[in-house]
């Protein structure tokens, strides 16, 4: 098993996203990027301490690639928009890649490169490729956001159409 960190806007969404994926044992919401260590919710949402709202995934990958996992990431957020993610606006929700090793970050290049070759209008991709050092375990009431809250309107509103998107744009990845 192999994990990665990603950063692409309100971790609800992401984690509900990536649980869907074949060869996806794991996803925690998190912290990563910052200087302070096990910071809070709260600390976090005032856009003090550096970190990032992000997911560690735990994966096969004889199940599904890290570049996989990346071709999904880019295709469920906006790697355009810097620091915001629709409504959720701030540094904590930036698009982020926190790669283990070289290779994960020449992955990530390569990706960014043939997504920024198909942007017009001097559009970029503004995601940030940093090197992981630690991830702090969001709190329990993050965990399983979406499974455990699918009446609440963030989760219809929000979460729902990401993965719906995702499901039909990715179906060869997706759990049956």
């Amino acid at each position: 098993m192999q994990t990665a960190v990603f950063g692409g806007g309100c971790f609800w969404c992401t984690e509900a996203i990536f649980q869907m994926l074949k060869g996806v044992s794991k996803v925690e919401p998190g912290y990563a990027g910052g200087a302070m260590e096990n910071p809070s919710y709260e600390k976090v949402s005032m856009g003090h301490t550096g970190h990032a709202e992000v997911i560690r995934i735990t994966y096969d990958p004889a199940v599904i690639s890290y570049e996989d996992l990346l071709t999904v990431f880019f295709g469920s957020h906006d790697p355009t928009t810097m620091n915001r993610q629709g409504n959720d606006i701030g540094t904590e929700y930036r698009s982020v890649i926190f790669y283990n090793d070289d290779v994960e970050k020449a992955a990530a290049e390569k990706i960014i490169a043939g997504i920024n070759d198909s942007l017009k209008n001097g559009t970029r991709v503004v995601t940030q490729l940093v090197p992981f050092t630690a991830f702090y375990a969001a709190e329990s009431y993050h965990q399983n956001y979406y499974k455990t809250n699918t009446s609440a309107p963030y989760c219809q509103l929000v979460i729902e159409p990401k993965i719906d998107k995702v499901r039909k744009r990715f179906a060869e990845l997706v759990k049956q």
